[in-house]
């Protein structure tokens, strides 16, 4: 296996790992998250975000610069769906670090045992973040496992 090929493996794989995980949150851990009340639902996103967090982030850009490499270095027709999933996966940084990480530090402020009145859930806002990287992840992950295939 050359290194490009390698590269193309790891990367499939990477990106297969998020879209992976964000949709089994959206399947499973967001419907429940949901059907919590508020200070058992605080607790929760504390806790579920304990190691993802750090670890999202390096498994998101790390695929992301292994795309561009390979846009860059690939041949024929796989660069093209290399680039579409680097900026697939991008979209899925900026979506995240914008749209929920604001929210997951917002939630890790708070008391679970002590949710103030008139708190605003933020969930249903943290679910539409969430559902969009979720898809754009899925699309990243298409991309690459097809463009070896276009090679």
């Amino acid at each position: 296996m050359s290194g490009p090929q390698a590269l193309a493996a790891v990367v499939g794989v990477s990106s297969g790992v998020v879209a992976g995980v964000l949709f089994a949150v959206a399947l499973s851990v967001l419907p429940a998250l949901r059907a919590m009340p508020p200070g058992r639902y605080v607790y929760a996103h504390q806790l579920l975000g304990r190691h993802w967090d750090p670890t999202m982030p390096v498994i998101v850009l790390g695929s992301c610069v292994a795309d561009v490499v390979l846009a860059w270095a690939g041949g024929g027709g796989s660069r093209p769906a290399f680039a579409a999933g680097a900026v697939l996966l991008l979209a899925v940084s900026v979506v995240s670090h914008f749209g929920n990480v604001p929210i997951n530090r917002r939630v890790k402020a708070v008391d679970p045992e002590a949710v103030p009145a008139g708190w605003s859930d933020p969930r249903p806002v943290w679910g539409r973040w969430h559902l969009l990287r979720t898809v754009l992840a899925l699309l990243a992950a298409v991309a690459n496992v097809v463009a070896p295939v276009l090679g």
